[in-house]
């Protein structure tokens, strides 16, 4: 479905935040017969709808949302509205067609697009992939999840986007180049289970790209792709495993077939995890014909100059000689394992939990068997993960009341040169605003005990 044909439907925005906001100016243009945004939380009428945005659309909540979703032809659903709502399958056994703005925008604009998912390295894969294509005279425009609304991206010939499992969900069409960097069981509770995690991440695959590029490193990955094809029937080409094309040797090179191209650390990101991400951007430029050999000293120099993004194993350095590790976005064992992963060998602390999901911790004890580590645990998760982890020779656990309260126990417990990772494993709902709210209170922590 695309935006044209909303014209002379009835349409209801299902959210009124930047995604519902995007999608009421971006169909309005389009001449629906009817424009409603339709808001379901209980503080709705704290939402401030006024001006131009109640004159093309009336906000309808309270008794009044759903009434208003099921009267209409096309509900078009912000990404913040899960799968398992409980009015979801209520509208699609009543016929209502249900999409998001994402997948409006896809529509119109896939065979222009490169869009990256995964459990993780999404969002810096997407900026790598970005980074690299204009340095390679490819100018794009970067953006998807991580915070610009599609529907609200100027007119470009070339997009790179990072897109949530929520948005891939709704994808009715493929964008030309589908990427995919891990996968593991995130999100459970907002999809309705692992195996319809899966599916609703993967089908950004689903319908037709030109070209699949996956992590080969990924065992589940691979395997849950091996069976998926593109529109000319190829199968998935794997990126940063031993035997792909482009992946990095233990000679600490990025090779391309035989070719070196450059050092590993010439991305200052740490983990193996990101190497990895790096063979996989490299692994786009080459499908799409870019030559990366004849190029491989502009693209060495762009992996040089290319920055981390925030909250994503951010090193804050502190007069004590402890290294502090802003790593909020973290929001499952599998992403605080790669985030340990990265300062192996050096003294650590990470602090750990968030909104309990009711997440599988035993990978992470599993992880850190064999290992000289010391753990915090935090509310309301932090108990039930020191618990999955109790026992193991060389973990030591100690709880914490607050974010606070554990920066000051860690700077206690971690020597000099050692490291305080905000690793949490969970989400920051609940107890803080956002990630950037939790990484607010981390940074001042450091500060006041410094």
């Amino acid at each position: 479905m695309r935006l044209a044909d909303l014209r002379g439907r009835s349409v209801a925005v299902w959210g009124t935040g930047r995604e519902g906001r995007a999608a009421v100016t971006a169909i309005a243009a389009h001449g629906p017969s009817r424009l409603l945004a339709v808001d379901d939380s209980a503080n709705f009428l704290s939402v401030p709808w006024e001006g131009e945005l109640s004159a093309l659309a009336p906000l309808a909540g309270g008794d009044h949302a759903f009434p208003a979703l099921v009267a209409a032809d096309v509900v078009v659903r912000s990404p913040g509205i899960p799968q398992t709502h409980p009015w979801m399958a209520e509208l699609r056994s009543r016929g209502v067609t249900v999409t998001g703005g994402s997948a409006l925008w896809m529509a119109d604009n896939a065979r222009k697009t490169i869009g990256v998912t995964g459990s993780k390295g999404k969002s810096t894969t997407a900026a790598l992939i970005s980074h690299l294509l204009a340095a390679a005279g490819r100018p794009n425009i970067f953006g998807g999840n991580i915070g610009v609304p599609l529907l609200d991206l100027p007119t470009a010939d070339q997009y790179v986007l990072e897109l949530s499992s929520y948005q891939c969900s709704d994808l009715t069409d493929s964008p030309r180049v589908a990427v995919v960097t891990s996968l593991f069981p995130e999100h459970l509770d907002a999809h309705g289970g692992e195996r319809e995690y899966y599916r609703d991440k993967l089908n950004l695959l689903a319908h037709s790209p030109e070209l699949i590029i996956v992590n080969g490193a990924d065992e589940r990955l691979v395997t849950e792709t091996l069976n998926m094809r593109d529109v000319n029937n190829w199968p998935a080409i794997p990126a940063g495993s031993g035997d792909s094309r482009f992946r990095v040797e233990d000679d600490g090179l990025v090779y391309c077939s035989d070719d070196a191209l450059f050092p590993r650390d010439t991305l200052a990101l740490r983990g193996r995890h990101n190497g990895r991400n790096l063979c996989v951007a490299l692994a786009v430029l080459d499908g799409m014909g870019i030559d990366v050999i004849a190029l491989k000293e502009e693209l060495r120099a762009a992996v040089a100059s290319f920055q981390g993004l925030p909250h994503r194993l951010a090193e804050i350095e502190d007069p004590s000689g402890i290294t502090f590790v802003d790593d909020t976005l973290s929001t499952s064992p599998y992403s605080a394992m790669h985030a340990i992963d990265a300062y192996e060998g050096r003294a650590l602390t990470v602090l750990v939990g968030g909104t309990d999901r009711g997440l599988d911790y035993s990978p992470l004890r599993h992880h850190l068997q064999g290992r000289e580590i010391t753990v915090i645990g935090l509310p309301d998760s932090g108990p039930r993960i020191l618990e999955e982890l109790s026992g193991l020779p060389g973990v030591r656990t100690e709880p914490a009341e607050d974010l606070p309260s554990a920066v000051a126990l860690a700077r206690k417990l971690t020597p000099r040169g050692g490291v305080v990772l905000l690793s949490p494993a969970a989400p920051s709902y609940g107890r803080f605003r956002n990630f950037e709210h939790r990484s607010e209170v981390f940074a001042q922590a450091i500060r006041e005990t410094a």
